[in-house]
């Protein structure tokens, strides 16, 4: 008789706002993540266009919202490597991207 194991799946999502604030030359990202337990986690991205560059607001965004959604992806992997350090009581090898 052959026992089969069925591994158990939860589906979790997390929020991910983004906000921009620009002018002529400049756009401000702002990126938020909702963690399900509550943390938040955030960070900035911005981008600047050279003066001989075409008025484009949408690629402005999408450099500003690339650079700040890295430095999320930095901050994660920093917050899992502490609760990675903090639940083994010892020093983790780094997590590369």
């Amino acid at each position: 008789m052959t026992t089969m194991h069925t591994a158990v799946r939860t589906a979790v999502g997390w929020h991910v706002e983004l906000e921009f604030e620009e002018d002529d030359r400049h756009t401000r990202a702002v990126a938020l993540v909702r963690l399900p337990d509550g943390t938040e986690v955030r960070a900035h991205g911005h981008a600047s266009r050279h003066n001989v560059d075409a008025n484009q607001p949408r690629v402005g965004e999408e450099i500003a919202a690339a650079r700040a959604l890295n430095e999320i992806a930095m901050n994660l992997l920093t917050k899992a490597h502490g609760e990675i350090d903090d639940a083994s009581g010892r020093t983790s090898h780094s997590i590369n991207v």
